[in-house]
């Protein structure tokens, strides 16, 4: 405008429409770059968007505010204020009906001439403008005008028609005398009338802020506050309110209009304009005075007038939409958070979009969502079976469906942990065997006679053959067969139960892998077992097992092959047999096929082509181990392949290391490769000692376990976990929590609870657990005063509940099943916090399944929605 920034003022019926409002009024259509719209000559908005100029008014000089008219006909019809208080209508062209050129031109004077510094349309009747003017002693300054009662859409205010001029509208184009007068003696700066009601103004005046309401001019409600400058209503909280003064903005609520709810930071400069987001809740944008920037204020919650004290909570950010200093800006009216500005200087114009933070949540089934703008997105695992076989589920799913199958809690058959983990990991079906292994070698009637030997078996093959002693050499001939074999085998007490603990031998003296290859041919693992033969020195077996592979149904008949060529063994050191397996055994895919050939081409004591052939599984490379290692050469071997297992987190290193601080630390390496605690939890308290378990490690993550059960809402599985963590580790059972006390004398309503230690017990102590058999407590073991009553049955405490699901009659014989266990916590004590009304837990369910609110007459205490787990349901409660 004349002297002044430029302005924006979007059409508020054409989205792709614009006026620039500086010396003279531009109007462009805006339109995506290339298209038929955006001709040669555009300028360039952003990246995707170009303005078209289409029409140029410089009819109305010193032009100081500018209003579009609100509704659609007239089309282009808008008022301006000019320096000398006049209002003139002008249009831009774009519409030819009898009504815009009625109105156009027609200006409308106050009686004393000073600036004009608002205007403001009523969004409802469209016929009344409001101006803003300069003081004057002897004059108004909020002017209403009646821009025609000829064109008005509704008829209600024919009774105010005697307040027009007498002049015929049409032979004049100057009206002088408005509809109403507000604002005597006073200045007014802004200008906004309240969209909760057409017939309310609110006017930024002098000193303060005024509400006048047309039904009764004679009154105001006003507010003493320098923040007067650039009113607007919030458009989606209509009883919000943003104005200004200098560098800060106040916000107002209009049902507690005498002071801000908030105050916003003070800028260090002056502001020159504030404007709510139309397409976005509680976003206000201000600019300030030669600043490139514009600061946008998000409103999270919408005030309410309960307390002095309420504040809105607002997040403060800034975004820089051009390089230039910026004039002016204005939200588009519906496309969401978009914004065109206009730079200070040259009239550069920008398109820009305000992008919305993203808050993402995450929530414990692995589903992701996040919210941006309008949209909501939700992100959930793909289930179809092709997806699930290129990309590997995350471990938390696993975890989760390993809980749903009771993984972990097998503790008799220790093995099948591994089928409830879905048996397809190698590295679990190794653990879990490891372990069935010790649990049975501990087990062992012999090894427990012998005193420590229990605790021997879960410190790990490296301890255990650290202290063997009395090893004996032997050479075996080859089985089936007279000739000597050139190759020494080693025995003691302590390799014989590492072999055991590798599944290769039974219990009893003898080495008998027999039983071992069985089950190896029954799993069809037919290269496995062949080499286990032929490391045994019975070479014959492991031809007929290869012989068998071959003929089995999905069989590889290039085990005929192999068996051929392992039939030609020969001894002979020159020997063409041995030159050959030992070129081409490389080329075997599978790793026992070659391991079997470098064994029979090895010299005595050097055997690092089978014990480093990393694809065979680290129990058979220890068991080789131990039958062919000299005591020298043993313990470095395990040592350096324990080392290499911590290092790489190898599950298959428990059986090196046992469930020591060695485990603890492969543990922790495997840890923080899978990030699954639930299977680290659970090998700890298979029979780590007590110092292991009280290894800060250890309790993370079975804290972290707990808490995963708790987060999916599996708070049975995660009882479940406590209980068998308490038989394993009887140290983690937690002390009691909650007693119940009398209300008078203060003592615990147990018989016995003075006289024992406070551990967790259940409440059959109390006599509560309908059996006749136990005498019922219904006062107070101590002073004899009554229990209180349950709020339903209206019958003391500690009377067993007999019409309640989960209970049997009382006339039943006590069965201490588990499920009849877990009924007894319908007799326990409740009671609301809040109101202190309750009765027994299973009257106290029942009532809240239908009810929101106490039992207890003229008590409204919405006593289960107090908690914030009253209603969710548990995920494994099926």
């Amino acid at each position: 405008m004349s002297g002044s920034k430029p302005d924006i003022l979007w059409s508020p019926h054409h989205p792709d429409r614009y006026v620039i409002c500086d010396s003279e009024l531009g109007l462009y259509r805006i339109g995506p770059v290339g298209s038929a719209e955006t001709k040669a000559g555009t300028l360039p908005l952003s990246e995707e968007t170009a303005a078209t100029l289409l029409a140029i008014n410089s009819d109305t000089p010193y032009m100081k505010c500018v209003a579009w008219y609100p509704k659609h006909e007239p089309e282009c019809l808008l008022a301006v204020g000019q320096a000398n208080g006049r209002v003139v209508l002008t249009s831009l062209g774009q519409s030819h009906n009898s009504t815009c050129k009625e109105l156009v031109g027609k200006e409308f004077v106050p009686k004393h001439a000073r600036q004009c510094n608002t205007l403001a349309w009523n969004p409802v009747d469209s016929n009344l403008l409001a101006a803003g003017l300069d003081k004057h002693r002897a004059d108004f300054s909020v002017l209403i005008w009646d821009i025609s009662s000829k064109f008005a859409p509704e008829t209600s205010v024919a009774a105010e028609k005697i307040r027009l001029p007498s002049v015929d509208l049409d032979s004049s184009t100057v009206v002088t005398k408005p509809l109403y007068e507000l604002g005597q003696n006073d200045a007014c700066l802004s200008l906004c009338w309240l969209l909760r009601d057409p017939k309310l103004l609110l006017a930024g005046m002098h000193r303060n802020l005024a509400i006048f309401d047309l039904r009764n001019t004679s009154q105001k409600t006003f507010v003493n506050t320098k923040a007067i400058q650039g009113v607007t209503v919030d458009p989606h909280f209509h009883d919000r309110v943003a104005s200004f003064f200098e560098g800060q903005v106040a916000i107002w609520d209009l049902r507690k209009f005498e002071k801000p709810v908030l105050t916003l930071t003070e800028q260090p400069k002056p502001l020159t304009k504030v404007a709510w987001c139309p397409t976005r809740t509680g976003l206000l944008a201000t600019l300030t005075r030669d600043s490139n920037i514009i600061r946008l204020y998000d409103m999270q919650h919408t005030p309410t007038p309960i307390g002095d004290e309420t504040e809105p909570t607002i997040i403060e950010r800034s975004v820089q939409p051009c390089e230039s200093q910026i004039g002016s800006f204005a939200w588009h009216p519906s496309s969401q958070n978009r914004m065109v500005v206009v730079s200070a200087a040259n009239r550069v114009m920008t398109d820009f979009t305000v992008f919305e933070r993203i808050s993402l949540a995450w929530s414990s089934t692995t589903s992701l969502m996040w919210a941006c703008g309008r949209h909501l997105y939700d992100c959930v695992e793909d289930s179809a079976e092709g997806i699930e076989s290129m990309i590997e589920k995350d471990i938390a799913t696993k975890m989760r469906q390993r809980a749903q199958s009771r993984y972990g809690h097998d503790t008799v058959q220790v093995w099948r942990n591994h089928l409830l983990a879905g048996g397809n990991d190698p590295q679990l079906k190794s653990l879990w065997c490891d372990l069935f292994y010790m649990k049975q070698c501990a087990e062992d009637m012999e090894l427990k006679l012998q005193g420590n030997k229990q605790s021997v078996v879960y410190s790990g093959i490296k301890n255990i053959v650290k202290t063997s002693s009395g090893t004996t050499e032997s050479r075996r001939c080859w089985t089936g067969s007279d000739r000597q074999t050139d190759v020494p085998r080693y025995h003691s007490e302590e390799r014989c139960l590492a072999l055991r603990l590798c599944g290769w031998i039974s219990r009893g003296p003898d080495i008998d892998v027999e039983t071992f290859l069985r089950s190896l041919e029954q799993e069809q693992e037919w290269e496995r077992a062949a080499a286990v033969a032929l490391f045994n020195l019975d070479i014959r077996r492991a031809i007929q097992i290869l012989n068998k592979g071959a003929t089995a149904e999905k069989g590889d008949l290039n085990l005929n092959v192999v068996a051929m060529a392992l039939s030609g063994y020969t001894d002979e050191k020159s020997s063409l047999w041995r030159e050959m397996c030992s070129s081409l055994r490389l080329q075997l895919k599978n790793p026992y096929l070659c391991i079997m050939f470098a064994f029979l081409t090895s010299e005595p004591g050097a055997y690092d082509g089978v014990l480093y052939e990393s694809s065979v599984a680290v129990r058979d490379r220890v068991a080789f181990a131990c039958m062919f290692l000299s005591d020298a050469q043993l313990p470095r071997y395990i040592d350096k392949l324990t080392n290499e297992m911590k290092e790489v987190g190898n599950l298959e290193g428990i059986l090196l290391t046992g469930l020591t601080k060695d485990g603890v630390d492969l543990m922790e390496s495997y840890v923080d490769r899978t990030g699954d605690v639930q299977t680290a939890s659970f090998c700890m308290l298979k029979g780590s000692p007590g110092d292991v378990l009280k290894d800060p490690r250890v309790q993370c993550w079975i804290e972290n376990y707990r808490n995963l059960l708790d987060a999916w809402r599996f708070w049975h599985k995660r009882a479940e976990f406590d209980i068998h963590r308490g038989k394993l580790d009887p140290s983690s059972k937690p002390l009691a929590q909650v007693f119940v006390s009398c209300n008078f004398c203060g003592k615990s309503i147990s018989y016995s609870c003075s006289a024992m230690p406070h551990q967790g017990r259940g409440f059959s102590q109390y006599g509560v657990s309908g059996s006749p058999t136990k005498s019922k407590v219904t006062s107070c073991p101590g002073c004899r005063k009554p229990l209180p009553r349950c709020a339903l049955c209206l019958m003391n405490m500690g009377t067993p509940v007999s019409n309640c699901p989960g209970t049997g009659k009382s006339d039943e014989k006590v069965d201490l099943t588990r499920e009849n266990k877990l009924a007894q916590f319908n007799n326990w004590f409740t009671w609301c916090h809040n109101c202190r009304h309750g009765g027994h837990a299973g009257h106290m369910l029942s009532w809240f399944r239908d009810h929101t609110e106490c039992p207890v007459s003229a008590c409204t205490c919405k006593c289960m929605q107090l908690d914030t787990t009253g209603n969710l349901v548990p995920s494994d409660s099926s």
